[in-house]
């Protein structure tokens, strides 16, 4: 059985990079969940669809193309927004379902593991993973840490469209947390059996150092346990 690290958390609170950054220290599989989302609400949008709209959101779900999960624009406010929207509809989820748990229980490359970040990971999609993360950060710090990657990603594009004010971005932080958390299709919860991390006064170094000693005991103990041969 692969080892998993499940992390949950809210937007912006550091919990891909954290994630991606484990990946990498144990050579494990990573999956942003959240990216499976985005790429149903992109083509939701690209289609002219709605993202809350039960049929439009489930048809391109069947439909997921996971190789744009590198497409710039999985980054934008409004896709983000249309992400939240279609996870809460449960043909969407239902869809995904399958997808993640396979994930996590064969990953892919032939890894010891997997590193799977999300809002539901620890309490849906992995809830026996070997260790879960929950990670948050105050709300106004998530949005300053949008708001300057939103600055970058518009400083880098060729057709940068109006950068939002840090008040619209706090705005649209604050709405998204309450709708993943009053969903009543998997809403965001910290697991029972998670460790909470809070990010809001760590830079992104100390926030991994922080998560590697809550989960590396665990990963090592389940690595041991693997049989041999």
């Amino acid at each position: 059985m692969a080892v998993v690290i499940a992390i949950d958390g809210t937007a912006a609170c550091g919990k891909g990079t954290i994630a991606r950054m484990l990946a990498k220290h144990y050579g494990f599989a990573h999956l942003d969940s959240g990216a499976l989302y985005r790429l149903v609400g992109l083509a939701v949008l690209d289609e002219g669809g709605n993202p809350s709209t039960p049929a439009d959101a489930a048809r391109s779900a069947r439909a997921i193309d996971h190789s744009r999960v590198g497409d710039p624009r999985l980054r934008t406010v409004s896709v983000g927004e249309a992400a939240s929207q279609v996870a809460a509809i449960p043909e969407v989820r239902a869809a995904m379902l399958d997808f993640q748990r396979e994930f996590a229980a064969h990953p892919p490359g032939a890894k010891p593991g997997a590193v799977i970040d999300g809002r539901d990971i620890g309490t849906v999609i992995a809830p026996d993973a070997t260790a879960k993360l929950f990670v948050d950060a105050r709300p106004q710090v998530r949005a300053e840490r949008r708001w300057r990657e939103l600055k970058l990603e518009r400083s880098q594009a060729e057709n940068p469209g109006p950068l939002p004010e840090l008040a619209a971005v706090l705005r649209d932080l604050i709405a998204r947390d309450e709708r993943d958390r009053s969903r009543a299709v998997a809403p965001l919860r910290q697991a029972a059996d998670a460790d909470l991390l809070d990010t809001s006064d760590l830079d992104i170094d100390a926030a991994f150092v922080a998560a590697f000693a809550l989960v590396d005991p665990k990963v090592k103990a389940a690595l041991a346990a693997r049989p041999r041969g």
